[in-house]
């Protein structure tokens, strides 16, 4: 089962996006993946979403990985210096 992020995802967003997927991470196998394919309008509260539910996962001894990661996203993540933290699942 994979988590999928919403096609926007900004600062007025985010607190509901977060706010589900929470619900549904507890029910997520021992590899936590969420999908950002979806994506198309976004800021840096995606990234803080995603961050989020990593701390989540590590706090739930589960690993976390993103999908289809938007080129864009991972430029602005890289930027914030947190890339490496949002590693790309291998599909």
């Amino acid at each position: 089962m994979v988590l999928v992020l919403p096609p926007q995802l900004t600062q007025s967003e985010a607190k509901a996006c977060l706010r589900v997927l929470q619900l549904e991470l507890p029910a997520q196998a021992a590899a936590v993946v969420v999908d950002a394919g979806a994506l198309i309008r976004f800021d840096s509260a995606a990234l803080a979403v995603l961050l989020e539910l990593r701390r989540q996962s590590m706090a739930m001894s589960k690993t976390f990985a993103v999908a289809h990661m938007p080129t864009r996203l991972a430029d602005l993540a890289a930027l914030y210096g947190i890339g490496d933290l949002l590693v790309a699942s291998v599909e």
